[in-house]
């Protein structure tokens, strides 16, 4: 059971400095999925304003590349949390702690 992180936008300033179309925000998903079972979250991250050294053009950005901003721009621990609590919902699903409904039909 992987984690699958999608982006599902980009927010971008049209100019910072001499760059244009500069990403700062990246909303993201992500999914865990176990047979029948699935947990997923969405959320927002800010990046800080790239080195025009190592600037990537908006055109130019791939999935994988938002994906790995958003990573490191929220951190391991937050990350890792994120991937626990996908596989905590799963767990909530398989074995549910509460129920609702009558006993009689």
């Amino acid at each position: 059971m992987t984690v699958t992180w999608k982006v599902v936008c980009l927010d971008s300033t049209k100019t910072v400095g001499s760059l244009t179309d500069v990403v700062d925000t990246i909303h993201w998903t992500a999914t865990k999925v176990d047979g029948d079972y699935a947990g997923s979250q969405y959320g927002a991250v800010q990046i800080s304003d790239p080195d025009s050294s190592s600037f990537t053009a908006y055109k130019d950005i791939t999935e994988e590349n938002a994906v790995t901003w958003a990573k490191t721009a929220m951190g391991s621990e937050k990350v890792t949390a994120i991937e626990n609590n996908l596989a905590n919902q799963i767990s909530k699903q398989k074995t549910p702690l509460t129920s609702t409904g009558v006993p009689w039909s």
